[in-house]
């Protein structure tokens, strides 16, 4: 299990967790409520999470992401303090805390990159600050990875990592995340900032980017229909490389088997192997909780 990270949506507008309601079995944890989710999981031998953030408030430029006492910030505290041992992964982006819901400063109804890049590394000191191991910059704004890397080491965290959201496709598999994390954009799409989908060579290019700024993973996004990166990523570069297996993903092979159609326990174990055999040396996916039970209870293909 040491190779899955769980994701958690952190809400801090609730009291009780809510189910999400296209990703059914999955569920926003109010703050309170997160050291109890991360202490199920321990018990399940899954050890490393990554966090996700819906504030209570919003702005144009996302100012709740850098607040020392927003969300994620106390989320990772009050992990840290009961559970010093665990991996904490951060997402540094804009998209959840934004009005507009786009992953960096817009005016004029246009993403602006470079006026992005020093709100990112004010989001990767304040939770690098609360006690992340490894902030994953997701946004696909050029130059994030140095940017953030700077900002992480001016201030003294040179032993924080960095998981760079590195091929992050304009993927329709995305769309249950964003009732997950509240991050609808409000106009236009993403096209203009992530990956088209046709291209495979632009992926080893923003990787090889990513690594001379200092990335010390690697991203695929997603995964199922992206193992030809995944492939081509691990073997250019042979560097450690993660794969998320997103919501779509999830929510897919969950109505299908809520309708007996699949077999969710073979399936669940299928697509994760496949996900490790073409070179994935981590997965983010939502299936972790219900697989790890599954081994537990000796589950055999």
């Amino acid at each position: 299990m040491e190779d899955l990270i769980v994701p958690i949506f952190v809400d801090e507008n609730i009291s009780s967790s809510i189910e999400i309601r296209s990703m059914p079995g999955y569920y926003r944890i109010p703050v309170e409520g997160v050291v109890k989710e991360v202490e199920t999981c321990l018990e399940l031998n899954l050890k490393s999470f990554i966090l996700f953030g819906i504030p209570s408030y919003k702005d144009e430029i996302g100012s709740s992401a850098f607040d020392r006492n927003g969300v994620i910030q106390k989320a990772i505290r009050m992990i840290r303090k009961e559970f010093p041992d665990v991996v904490i992964v951060t997402d540094v982006c804009l998209c959840e805390y934004t009005t507009h819901g786009h992953c960096g400063i817009v005016r004029d109804g246009k993403i602006l990159n470079d006026e992005t890049l020093p709100i990112l590394g004010k989001i990767a000191v304040s939770h690098a600050e609360a006690g992340a191991d490894i902030v994953a910059p997701s946004g696909m704004m050029d130059g994030m990875v140095k940017a953030i890397r700077t900002a992480l080491d001016d201030a003294g965290y040179t032993d924080v990592a960095i998981m760079s959201y590195s091929a992050k496709y304009a993927s329709s598999f995305y769309s249950p995340f964003r009732e997950a994390a509240d991050s609808g954009y409000k106009f236009g799409d993403r096209r203009s900032y992530q990956m088209d989908i046709h291209n495979s060579n632009e992926a080893l290019r923003e990787i090889e980017l990513d690594l001379k700024e200092g990335a010390d993973i690697v991203m695929v996004k997603p995964a199922l229909a992206y193992l030809d990166i995944v492939r081509r990523v691990k073997e250019t570069f042979k560097v450690p490389t993660c794969a998320y297996n997103v919501s779509g993903e999830y929510a897919m092979v969950k109505a299908s088997t809520m309708q007996g159609w699949l077999d969710e326990k073979a399936i669940v174990y299928e697509i994760l192997t496949c996900i490790k055999r073409a070179g994935a040396d981590l997965i983010i996916t939502y299936h972790a909780k219900d697989f790890a039970r599954w081994m537990m209870e000796g589950f055999e293909w």
